[in-house]
């Protein structure tokens, strides 16, 4: 699954990954927060939660870059970078 040719850099996969736990981190820290009524309660949840997701974020993100379903034909996609 990991072997073909990516349409994503190793590099992008993990920047779209990280920049997404970043907001979906802050939103874990605010509901938490307000469920709990603690900072220190709120922000280990969201600390623990980013670190956990971003690793099944990035393996979710290369998994489905191998599946070519729903692509439109490489004729049509733009070239890749050396």
């Amino acid at each position: 699954m990991f072997l073909f040719r990516q349409l994503e850099s190793h590099p992008r996969s993990l920047v779209k990954a990280v920049s997404w736990r970043v907001l979906g981190s802050l939103d874990t820290f605010v509901w938490s927060l307000l469920m709990t009524g603690s900072a220190k309660i709120a922000g280990s949840i969201a600390v623990f939660e980013v670190l956990s997701k971003i690793f099944l974020f990035y393996f979710h993100e290369r998994a489905w870059d191998a599946v070519p379903w729903g692509r439109r034909p490489a004729a049509a996609q733009p070239a890749l970078a050396p």
